[in-house]
């Protein structure tokens, strides 16, 4: 999962880039708004981490820009402000959450795991666009992947691993992170299922002779791309 943090306090970017780190998530930072703008636009984020005042241009800005041009990717506001007003503010802006500084690293990473759980149990799968990585493609409307002129018909669970994986080429996805996104919290099955739903689509998209796309890191999850 793919977070930027746009904050200028490098006392706290630092360690709450560290944390995020070890919990398994890729971290982009910026420490103003005119870079934190530019990336969110730019690239594909799971979650934005948002300090309200930045230079340049606020946290308020930002979320605005972004849900302005239809994005919805959730954001976490961070501030010294806790009055009401400022934050209906923020809610008005666009903003998921807010977390009052200061506050407990345990408490941030408990709400950026709820809202990435969120964010996945709302998402409709067959919605997005077509996918590509190395020589596979993936038509998720028709539920259909493509890889050396060749057609192959994935289940719905297949079709979710996949959209998951090609979403997020080279990046560990940890167990845990794929239980979260394919399954309710409610719903999460035993351990060897993820074991044996890998297993079903690297039979379908691994034919003899292609190359790997599925990379096994034992002990943590998997790694998607044309690359170990």
């Amino acid at each position: 999962m793919k977070i930027l943090l746009v904050d200028d306090e490098a006392e706290l970017t630092s360690p709450l880039t560290h944390v995020l780190k070890s919990e398994g998530y890729e971290v982009d930072v910026a420490d103003n708004g005119k870079d934190g703008i530019e990336l969110a636009l730019d690239r594909e984020y799971d979650l934005l981490i948002l300090d309200w005042m930045l230079p340049q241009h606020s946290g308020i800005a930002i979320c605005q820009q972004l849900r302005s041009r239809g994005r919805a990717t959730p954001v976490l506001f961070l501030t010294a402000k806790d009055t009401v007003d400022d934050r209906v503010a923020g809610l008005d802006a666009g903003a998921d959450d807010y977390l009052i500084k200061p506050f407990e690293l345990r408490e941030l990473l408990a709400r950026v795991r709820a809202l990435l759980r969120r964010s996945s149990q709302n998402e409709p799968t067959l919605t997005y666009q077509r996918l590509k990585v190395a020589d596979l493609e993936l038509d998720c409307e028709n539920q259909l992947a493509y890889r050396q002129g060749r057609v192959i018909k994935l289940s719905d669970k297949e079709i979710k691993l996949l959209v998951y994986f090609m979403r997020h080429p080279g990046q560990l996805l940890t167990h845990q992170q794929i239980y979260q996104n394919l399954w309710l919290e409610k719903d999460q099955p035993s351990s060897n299922v993820i074991a044996a739903l890998v297993r079903l689509l690297r039979r379908k998209i691994e034919l003899k002779g292609e190359k790997p796309l599925i990379h096994t890191v034992y002990g943590k999850g998997y790694r998607f791309g044309d690359k170990a």
